[in-house]
Order: structure tokens, then sequence, then C-alpha cells
């Protein structure tokens, strides 16, 4: 019953992931949802206090190797662990997870969601999926790791 169930939730899955594919116009025929790209995702916004923020760090080169380390080694957990070292929602525990990890390598996924969601996003976490909060981050920290992320969705 229960590998029924699971078998219908990721058929019904799939289902709608190739149907928002078809309409976005891409060709791209990855057969896992984590590496599809776009990616379906239906996370709570965030207040519009955050929704509409605009990322304040600079986008120089030292915000954005500060972001890549804190994606890399520095966040606990680490975020290659879940989202792969490129990003691409290939990380080794990417498979347990249920929705699976964010695809940031895909740039039609993440050009769609604006600053303020993806700072609140990583401060808090995500209801519903295995993305833990990061409250342990300063802001600074969040706002740098946001600029590495549009940097993989490259």
């Amino acid at each position: 019953m229960v590998v029924m169930r699971v078998a219908i939730r990721t058929t019904a899955w799939i289902g709608l992931a190739s149907m928002l594919t078809a309409c976005a116009g891409s060709t791209d025929s990855t057969s896992t949802i984590s590496g599809q790209c776009p990616q379906p995702r239906f996370t709570g916004k965030a207040p519009e206090n955050i929704y509409n923020l605009v990322n304040p760090v600079t986008a120089d080169q030292a915000n954005i190797a500060a972001g890549r380390r804190l994606y890399e080694k520095d966040a606990n957990p680490s975020c290659p662990v879940c989202h792969g070292i490129k990003g691409d929602g290939q990380g080794p525990l990417s498979k347990q997870f249920d929705p699976p990890p964010r695809n940031f390598a895909c740039a039609m996924t993440v050009k769609g969601i604006p600053d303020g969601q993806l700072f609140w996003i990583v401060r808090n976490g995500s209801p519903g999926t295995s993305m833990p909060d990061f409250r342990t981050l300063r802001d600074e920290q969040i706002w740098q790791l946001v600029l590495h992320l549009r940097q993989m969705a490259r």
C-alpha cells in the first residue's frame, strides 16, 4: 500500500513537472526531478517586507567567494550534501528527500525567485521539505549565499 502511494505520488509529481517544463518551453529531458530544469517547487511566500528585498550586499568577488565558501564548507549542514557541489540538486543525500533538493544550477528556476524569497528560505528553511533553517548565519552571510546561488544559475 505504501509503495503504491509513493508510486502514485511520484507519477503525479513527474507529470506536473513535465507539464511545467513543457509550458516553460524547456527541451531538457532530465529523468530525475532534482536535476530537472525548471524544477517545480511551491515553497510558501515570504512576508511582503522580506519578499521584496533586494540583496544589499555588493556582488563583488570577495562577497561571491564568501558565499561560495559558506555554501561549500562553512554552513552547517554544508549545502552540497543535499544540493550538490554544482548546485544541481544531486548531492549525496538528495535521493532520500521528497521533494528533492532545489536545483540552483537551473537559471530558469532561480531567475524567478526574488532575492528576499531566497533570503527567507535560507534563514527559515522550507516547511514540507528537508531544507533546514540557517538561523545561526548572520544576515550578511545569507546575502552572500544568495549571491553565490545566483552565480551557480548562470
